[in-house]
């Protein structure tokens, strides 16, 4: 049994007009120790989703079909008090911005040591200790005297890896990161991102990671997913989908990378932009921007074909192994 199922999860979010859904026919399973990306434009539905996973979606959304099975529990269903037990404790999510995740008036140790003792059963000066080891185990500099400072008087990458240090405190069995290194400059964010492969290698933690940086993903993750509009449209192998992209829209995100353009050339771009959840195109979402669009691409939403090791949901792929299934055939 896998350590965390979606199963058929649908997103809703209730607005004057009627509801619309955020996420649709969402289908994928995490093991211990797997890192798994999920890569696309603003608005693809990535935080949403991650979100979902700890039912931290907030009115006017809801989950309105599916699982989210973790440890074969649903926690779609669960009572808030169930929750708080696995949020944090089993599943921590380490958020884009850590300014918005740490209280300005508590000490870095006293949002640490708040975190320990609303989920352990120890004395202070224990949660102290621990939360010393795990500043250390993300390479504080002087971790001592961090405990003792507010979060305005550390620098942004300082900050996040107090905010990973807080996400591990607990020892948790799943990580959602969510845009982690999205503020912070690039020696940094290579920095952050080492710490986080490195910590989830040395504890066989799960990791999620939610970005558009399919650098990033290349480098850290096993297997990555590709949302368009609320829906996968293609998932797999990481190396196998960066190396050979099958879905168009996954092979636009490859073209724009700026390595992937010449020198005194325009950067490669997708012509228009991703649509707003109240008007997502008929048949497949992405048939407006897309350059090999078929008549049936407009009318009919594309079935998820298996391709290789990935699944693609595109209905010039399905056609292409079709053919291909009919001249092995003959």
């Amino acid at each position: 049994m896998a350590l965390l199922e979606v199963k058929d999860l649908e997103v809703c979010f209730g607005l004057r007009s009627g509801a619309v859904k955020a996420l649709r026919e969402i289908n994928f399973s995490l093991e211990r120790g797997e890192r798994l990306g999920i890569v696309g434009e603003s608005g693809a539905g990535k935080s949403v989703l991650g979100f979902s996973i700890l039912n931290l979606i907030s009115r006017p959304g809801y989950i309105s079909k599916g699982a989210v099975n973790f440890e074969g529990q649903n926690l779609a269903d669960l009572k808030p008090h169930q929750l708080r037990e696995i949020r944090g404790n089993r599943i921590s999510m380490i958020f884009q911005d850590p300014m918005m995740t740490l209280n300005p008036v508590l000490t870095i140790g006293q949002q640490m040591v708040e975190c320990l003792l609303a989920h352990r059963k120890m004395r202070e000066s224990d949660a102290r200790k621990i939360a010393l080891q795990k500043l250390q185990q993300v390479q504080i500099p002087s971790p001592e005297t961090r405990l003792d400072q507010y979060p305005h008087e550390l620098s942004g990458g300082m900050r996040q890896r107090i905010v990973i240090a807080i996400g591990l405190l607990l020892d948790p069995d799943v990580i959602i990161a969510d845009e982690p290194t999205t503020a912070l400059d690039v020696t940094i964010q290579a920095e952050i991102m080492d710490l986080m492969l490195n910590l989830c290698e040395q504890n066989n933690v799960a990791l999620i990671l939610i970005t558009h940086d399919l650098g990033v993903v290349s480098e850290v993750t096993q297997n990555m997913m590709v949302m368009y509009a609320g829906r996968v449209i293609e998932r797999g192998p990481t190396k196998e989908i960066i190396n050979d992209p099958q879905h168009p829209y996954t092979q636009g995100l490859m073209n724009a990378l700026p390595q992937m353009a010449q020198a005194g050339q325009k950067l490669n771009q997708i012509k228009g932009a991703m649509p707003p959840l109240q008007r997502i195109p008929t048949g497949c979402a992405f048939n407006p921007r897309c350059e090999y669009v078929m008549e049936i691409c407009r009318h009919n939403l594309p079935d998820s074909t298996v391709s290789g090791n990935c699944r693609v949901a595109c209905h010039m792929v399905a056609e292409m192994k079709r053919e291909q299934a009919m001249g092995d055939e003959v």
